[in-house]
């Protein structure tokens, strides 16, 4: 016994000490962590802490326009479990949601806005939101498209909840083209294979018919599938027009290249072809979340997890904008005034921080924004006893951003007024997001939460509902209280 033991301690030791690597594209060493009574894998986060400004005035960060951890939470909580900490990506949960954020007024293809309150977990500290919308895009004026669906249909696909789910998922996208749209369909398994030449959209029987043929079985080359994806994509290249692979999998690589370090390298490569990305992810047990999230993270993209075919239309058809990144490689940076702000926090995040040196450096990767699609971040400040913001009455943040077509960054500025506003009296949306934000440190059992509960959480949500398209909001307010109840 006590060799057993031995042997799988060191195992363990050495499979820990391997999993740390350097995602280049925005964060130092990471490590990933498997949930052992799942099998899943997620990428290790330890929350952002409160900097000194005095040690630290800068922060810098890109943008995450995913929203996979809201739907995959959603999946443990409602199959009766509590989620991985891991899991819990606080940006991801705040994102999940549209706000009622305003279009762009200007020439610019992202729309600002931002308040200041109290923070209510944290009385005595404020909170600072930080919001963007795209600009939307009606579907009228949509640009012509060119998707290849690279659909993983490996053996550990045929479950009820990968496969089949998806082939039923992508039927709302067929759907939502139009004839002048393309679509081709490559699959890999023990090697990939092209199922579907790029076909027109005014044959959606066509196309309807060779996704329902899609069965599973084999090993999972995801590297060759990714090479021949673009390959097709480049091949039916649209100038000006949406460019974009939907890469479906449960993430489960095992064939050729298939670490985190080679995926990520393979996403880099061909990141600057002018094609972006989303990725699906699916299905339990063996779900690598760490590896899907690199993946749309290093590859101009974006990454969702479907659980069922309501987060499925939400995907394809309510936010279907989406696809249609507005601008790309979108960082932010604030600077906090020494004479009133003590520390601060980002809120999420965590694997999207930037030096400082990096926000005017064009060559570094950052995140994209599709058309109507809202992002959020928060920061949790310790404003110093003897602070008059009426002497500085602002906090200034600093953007920069790509047009799709372009490799040099565009400067925005805008100006969050501290009106000294109690928690009760700001914006719904900064009520909501500081609901989600609440959950999602509850979840995390985070050191940050102050005096949170999920109590408070509904109670913040209240004056929140009124604004629900599709009710994702009522919906969330049932979640928490099902993880009240576990």
């Amino acid at each position: 016994m006590k060799t057993k033991i031995l042997f799988f301690s060191f195992t363990l030791l050495f499979f820990l000490s391997g999993c740390y690597h350097d995602d280049s594209s925005f964060s130092p060493l990471q490590a990933e962590s498997e949930d052992l009574s799942t099998g899943e894998k997620y990428e290790e986060i330890e929350e952002n802490p409160f900097v000194l400004v005095e040690d630290e005035a800068i922060s810098t960060f890109s943008i995450d326009a995913d929203g996979a951890a809201y739907s995959n939470v959603r999946r443990f909580i409602n199959d009766g479990s509590m989620p991985p900490k891991d899991a819990v990506r606080t940006e991801e949960l705040i994102n999940f949601f549209p706000l009622e954020y305003l279009d762009p007024s200007d020439e610019h293809p992202i729309g600002i806005s931002g308040e200041v309150s109290q923070c209510p977990w944290t009385p005595e500290n404020k909170l600072i939101r930080i919001g963007l919308k795209g600009k939307s895009i009606a579907p009228s004026a949509y640009p012509n498209s060119n998707y290849v669906l690279l659909v993983d249909v490996s053996g550990s696909m045929s479950s009820a909840n990968k496969l089949p789910l998806l082939r039923e998922s992508f039927e709302f996208l067929v759907d939502e083209l139009t004839e002048k749209d393309k679509i081709s369909i490559v699959t890999y398994a023990g090697e990939s294979k092209t199922v579907l030449e790029s076909t027109t959209c005014d044959k959606k029987s066509k196309i309807k018919k060779a996704i329902k043929k899609l069965e599973s079985g084999g090993g999972t080359a995801g590297a060759q599938g990714i090479i021949t994806a673009y390959e097709i994509a480049q091949q039916n290249f649209i100038p000006g027009g949406n460019n974009r692979i939907i890469v479906a999998t449960d993430g489960d690589f095992n064939i050729g290249a298939s670490s985190d370090e080679e995926l990520v390298a393979l996403m880099e490569e061909k990141r600057d072809l002018g094609i972006f990305v989303t990725v699906l992810g699916v299905g339990t047990g063996n779900l690598n979340d760490a590896a899907l999230e690199k993946i749309a993270d290093n590859g101009n993209g974006t990454y969702e997890y479907i659980d069922d075919l309501n987060q499925a239309k939400k995907v394809f058809v309510y936010e279907f904008g989406k696809f249609f990144t507005v601008a790309k490689d979108v960082k932010v940076q604030v600077e906090f005034h020494p004479d009133l702000v003590e520390s601060y926090r980002l809120i999420g995040y965590e694997n999207r921080l930037l030096t400082t040196e990096e926000f005017t450096d064009d060559k570094k990767d950052a995140g994209e924004i599709g058309a109507g699609q809202n992002i959020t971040a928060l920061y949790e400040i310790v404003t110093k006893s003897e602070a008059d913001f009426r002497l500085v009455p602002t906090f200034t943040i600093d953007f920069r951003y790509k047009m799709p077509d372009s490799d040099v960054s565009v400067p925005l500025t805008y100006d969050i007024l501290d009106e000294g506003n109690s928690f009760e009296s700001s914006t719904r949306d900064m009520q909501f997001v500081s609901a989600v934000t609440g959950f999602a440190m509850l979840l995390r059992d985070s050191p940050y939460k102050g005096n949170t509960s999920y109590t408070k959480v509904l109670d913040w949500l209240e004056p929140c509902i009124a604004y629900d398209p599709h009710a994702h909001r009522i919906l969330f307010s049932n979640l928490v209280r099902k993880a009240k109840d576990l």
